[in-house]
């Protein structure tokens, strides 16, 4: 898993709207526990060039950005539709969260 800066502020800033909480039954505290979990696990990646704009939404250029520059082989994700043909120009799939752990069978 690959993590920018800003990608990891833009999950900690959605995951903590009070309607995700209340939807997951967690508290602040909690949120802040996996968020803090997700960076410890997570890959560092240093945005070194920015290839905006290539999708319509702010949030998944942050991911694909992510993937571009830490040479990511896929992007997992339940959003395939929003991504296009634009990781294809960098080598990169698009995968549900299914075909992802098929994957990991293989």
């Amino acid at each position: 898993m690959l993590l920018t800066v800003a990608l990891a502020l833009e999950y900690e800033t959605v995951c903590l709207l009070a309607e995700h909480r209340l939807a997951a039954g967690a508290s602040e505290r909690d949120v802040q526990n996996m968020i803090d979990a997700l960076i410890c696990v997570a890959e560092p990646i240093e945005v070194h060039y920015q290839w905006r704009p290539q999708l319509t939404d702010a949030g998944d250029e942050m991911v694909l950005e992510a993937a571009v520059n830490g040479r990511a082989d896929a992007i997992v994700t339940f959003n395939r539709k929003d991504y296009g043909a634009a990781p294809s120009r960098f080598g990169i799939e698009v995968r549900s969260p299914a075909e992802a752990l098929w994957s990991l069978r293989a």
